[in-house]
């Protein structure tokens, strides 16, 4: 048994985890006997749970995960020849002596992936002309193409910025994890502070925050539409205390709360009149109900019948009124959530902002700025520096800001092997643009045009006439 020190290092149940295969992630909760499909494979997870994160699993027959014992140090291309070249190897697809129909009775007759590796390579008349280096590189692919492995990961905020960068790069705005970073240093993100938020990047940076800030301070998020979209934050598997310091506003209301004509107690009429709208529904439903033809009305009388229906009414009159009252508490909820988070804005003494949308962040920028206290942090990230561009200009001409800087981020990955150390091939294209900068106090008595004029001019180098 473990230790409960170490408990939250171990896979419990009900966890969201990250699986891994290769370059390969998916985020996924453990519930107990559910079905999961990642890389054409399914199992379940059941069997993770006690064991530590980063466990690489074997997917057995029946889709039962078993902890992958560790292997030798030896490889098989240690224990064969290499040869000094590869210019006598033809690929004629004649070097491998087993067909498919053989490597598919290996995996019927429960053949684990090293053995069938190691089978291919005992068949293969090619493999001991091939230098060390194709020898190994032969070796890597067929691994990933036959064992059948799976690691378990905690997720982070790296993690789950690769997972979305790499399967749906538009739903995170083509958010990279080096700029992610950026983002979190720029803005300077910590525990104890007030960080107001607005993304449309399906809550990755909203959780990369919250994991940031480790539980304490308060974040703000400001969202478009009808409700925050946090499908990344669940992927974060927070605990409860966390999400007690998450926040919401709607953007919509923030010129309101400016010019200070909101009003957090007054009831939403919008939603009132869809609840009188849906009353009345159901109080003409029963009326039509009891309506009809004086010869159905003779008919029915069975006494057994009629309080069969009396029941039934009086079971749709109690769900009518547990429905309203549902609906009266939510409201109740969204009511408080959003005094909550005016009462936060109204001071005007946030320590940070953060924006990364698909919407021109000028606008919105220019507006949450106003929220900031003196000597905060901003970073704005677009995947277009022309939108970034106008928000620059905009900042020299308004003032009060300071430190202004549109930067790029570029990143490539090298491969570090012996011999072998070289950039990767492939690489991302661009990770994004970001405008970062700090809030200054600006004395609003004078305006900017006045402050210009008395700025003293410069003195010019007076030039002396000489004779010849």
């Amino acid at each position: 048994m473990a230790d409960n020190g170490d408990d939250e290092y171990r896979i419990q149940q009900g966890d969201y985890v990250v699986l891994k295969r290769g370059d390969i992630f998916k985020a996924v909760q453990i519930v107990p006997k559910k079905k999961i499909i990642f890389e054409k494979q399914w199992f379940f997870l059941d069997n993770a749970v006690g064991n530590l994160y980063s466990t690489t699993f074997e997917i057995s027959s029946g889709g039962i995960l078993q902890p992958q014992k560790l292997k030798e140090t030896g490889t098989p291309s240690d224990l064969k020849e290499a040869g000094t070249d590869n210019r006598n190897i033809v690929d004629d697809g004649k070097s491998q002596k087993l067909t498919r129909d053989d490597i598919e009775t290996l995996k019927e007759q429960g053949l684990k992936g090293q053995e069938i590796i190691q089978q291919l390579i005992e068949n293969s008349s090619t493999f001991r002309d091939k230098t060390e280096y194709a020898q190994d590189k032969y070796i890597k692919k067929k691994k990933k193409k036959y064992e059948n492995t799976v690691t378990v990961l905690k997720p982070s905020c790296r993690i789950l910025a690769m997972m979305y960068h790499g399967r749906e790069p538009g739903k995170i705005c083509h958010l990279r994890y080096d700029t992610l970073a950026q983002m979190l240093t720029l803005a300077n993100i910590h525990a104890r502070s007030k960080v107001l938020v607005f993304e449309t990047c399906a809550g990755l940076v909203l959780g990369s925050i919250m994991e940031r800030m480790g539980g304490y301070g308060s974040v703000i998020q400001m969202y478009p539409g009808g409700g925050p979209v946090r499908a990344g934050v669940e992927s974060f598997g927070f605990p409860a205390h966390f999400h007690d310091t998450l926040h919401e506003f709607p953007i919509c209301h923030v010129n309101a709360l400016l010019a200070g004509d909101l009003d957090t107690t007054a009831k939403d009429p919008t939603a009132e009149e869809k609840f009188s709208l849906a009353a009345d529904e159901e109080q003409i439903q029963p009326e039509a109900e009891q309506q009809g033809s004086p010869e159905e009305q003779s008919m029915e009388t069975n006494a057994e019948d009629d309080a069969a229906q009396d029941q039934e009414k009086i079971e749709k009159e109690k769900r009518k009124e547990a429905k309203a009252q549902e609906r009266k508490v939510k409201l109740e909820e969204k009511r408080k959530k959003l005094a909550a988070a005016a009462a936060l804005l109204e001071g005007r003494n946030a320590d940070g902002l953060v924006i990364a949308s698909r919407f021109h962040p000028c606008p919105v920028l220019m507006t949450l700025l106003r929220f900031l206290a003196p000597s905060r942090p901003f970073v704005v990230y677009s995947q277009y520096k022309e939108t970034l561009i106008e928000c620059y200009t905009k900042l020299k001409e308004q003032g009060g800001t300071v430190n202004l800087r549109l930067s790029d981020t570029w990143l490539r990955h090298y491969q570090v092997l012996p011999n072998r150390t070289h950039p990767v091939l492939l690489m991302s294209g661009g990770g994004g643009y970001l405008l970062s900068g700090m809030t200054v106090a600006v004395d609003q008595s004078k305006p900017a045009a006045s402050q210009r004029s008395e700025e003293p001019a410069p003195k010019r180098q007076k030039l002396k006439d000489t004779e010849g």
